[in-house]
């Protein structure tokens, strides 16, 4: 019986992640209908003073995103061995690619364990989780602080929804501090918060610094690429409103591998209340797939191709 209890709430998660991802993109379809794709959009682009700077900038800030995260992970990972920049690359790219199939890219998780010690698995899952946990802390502050900005600008949601929704945070954060034994991916959050504590402090200050730096490569990218297409937005205004977007459209359970359009229609709603070219939010939502996601899952793939299972683990 509780295993057929088990199976209904994954049918039922299952379905309500595939009506969300549905909605969304019903939504995007029913924008883009009203406005017929123009492609002088996408030569005026290219044509315009600075595009191939803008360009440059944007690559940069590509490659930029994924270097960090693995800088990142190099530098939590230490706490088990030492590895060089190519090892974590490896890891991190080969973790994403076997992540994008997977709800929330919990295959990720999974990733990374392979290339180390049976044994050091559970270790693994949890320096993971520390490495994601800190970037998804930086959206939520950020990315609530976008959501003020622009519900001052345009009044887009009733202020008694902001209650709501800090009732929720602190209900939320009190209740994590208070019942130590939630089990969160096999771990009681006792057991977390001591191993956090046995990390020595240079590694954490280290990881706030890069996941910061990381956001921030993140919400410049998104800013110069509506540069590109000419979008006149002041760029705090900008930077609020792409930070709301990531903020609402990561809240919602998904998959990576059509991520774009979840983020694509809470953008299109919220440029929209600044007049942006529905095509032009659509056409950045899928440039942003495509570099941030596509392009390292293309290498990753090739590290998973020829993935050499460890030694240790071949073993047993």
């Amino acid at each position: 019986m509780k295993i057929l209890n088990n199976k209904a709430k994954q049918f039922l998660t299952l379905i309500v992640k595939l009506a969300i991802i549905g909605l969304a993109f019903y939504f995007v379809k029913n924008q883009l209908a009203e406005k017929p794709l123009n492609l002088d959009i996408l030569k005026e682009s290219l044509n315009g003073k600075y595009a191939y700077l803008y360009i440059f900038i944007i690559l940069l800030l590509t490659f930029l995103n994924r270097f960090i995260e693995i800088l990142k992970w190099r530098n939590l990972i230490q706490v088990i061995e030492k590895i060089s920049v190519w090892e974590s690359t490896k890891q991190v790219l080969s973790a994403i690619t076997l992540g994008i199939f997977t709800p929330n890219g919990i295959g990720e998780y999974a990733g990374k364990v392979l290339f180390y010690k049976k044994e050091e698995a559970g270790k693994v899952v949890l320096l993971n989780m520390i490495c994601n946990g800190v970037q998804v802390i930086y959206a939520i502050s950020f990315g609530l602080i976008g959501v003020f900005y622009i519900n001052h600008l345009h009044n887009f949601m009733p202020d008694v929804y902001f209650l709501y929704l800090f009732l929720i945070l602190a209900a939320a954060v009190f209740i994590i501090l208070s019942v130590k034994n939630i089990q969160i991916k096999g771990f009681s959050l006792q057991s977390i918060f001591k191993y956090i504590g046995e990390i020595p402090k240079k590694i954490h200050r280290k990881n706030l610094i890069l996941a910061f730096f990381r956001y921030f490569v993140l919400m410049n990218q998104y800013f110069f690429l509506y540069k590109l297409f000419d979008v006149e937005i002041p760029y705090f205004v900008l930077i609020g409103v792409v930070s709301a977007v990531y903020l609402l459209a990561s809240s919602l359970p998904n998959f990576q591998i059509i991520d774009f359009a979840l983020k694509g229609s809470v953008a299109i709603f919220l440029f929209g209340l600044f007049g942006v070219n529905e095509w032009v939010i659509a056409i950045v939502a899928t440039l942003i797939w495509m570099l941030n996601l596509v392009i390292p899952i293309s290498i990753g793939s090739l590290f998973v191709l020829f993935y050499k299972p460890n030694k240790t683990i071949e073993a047993k």
